[in-house]
């Protein structure tokens, strides 16, 4: 290739394309789209195309009935069943949501605090006077903690696996948007 050639094909390069952008927007977890009438392509040019923006919130439930329990007991004797309605919580809600339930059942809303180690990415269950956790209910929010289902007393507890608190933590693309005769 000639340095004039060379040259030639840097400009080609270099020069501004053309681009169109297109939008989908769905509510549900599959999306079709199709165009009518379909876009007619020019052989003679070369295309690309790209995914640029994903964009999701944070509207994945990690709490369900599944994994919506919290036991607790402020004496040993007398259990409480905490029971999270379903939705997407973090730490602090978690935590924010155990104290209210607590106040709201007349016990000390200081007994049981739950905060992050973030060097380790573990939940830690802090547990005050007689106050006893016990994970191994059916339905435990231990696995979202990261904690075994077992029975928590008095101390500083981290949990043994690190917080779980996404349920879903990849999301699959797939793009079908070339077709047609050749």
């Amino acid at each position: 290739m000639s340095d004039a050639e060379l040259l030639q094909k840097i400009v080609q390069n270099t020069e501004p394309k053309t681009s169109t952008q297109i939008v989908v927007s769905e509510n549900s977890t599959k999306i079709k789209t199709t165009f009518n009438p379909p876009s007619d392509l020019d052989k003679m040019r070369k295309y690309e195309m790209a995914l640029v923006n994903l964009e999701t919130y944070h509207s994945f439930p990690n709490i369900d009935s599944s994994n919506n329990v919290f036991r607790n007991s402020p004496d040993g004797s007398q259990w409480v069943d905490i029971r999270f309605p379903e939705g997407r919580y973090d730490l602090i809600d978690i935590a924010e949501t155990i104290k209210i339930a607590k106040k709201r059942n007349g016990h000390n809303d200081d007994g049981i605090k739950i905060t992050a180690n973030t060097n380790t990415l573990k939940s830690v269950m802090e547990i005050q006077g007689d106050f006893i956790v016990d994970l191994r209910v059916r339905n435990s929010i231990a696995s979202v903690l990261g904690f075994r289902n077992q029975v928590y007393k008095e101390g500083l507890c981290e949990s043994e696996s690190v917080i779980n608190i996404l349920s879903i933590n990849s999301i699959l693309v797939n793009v079908d948007i070339i077709g047609g005769l050749m």
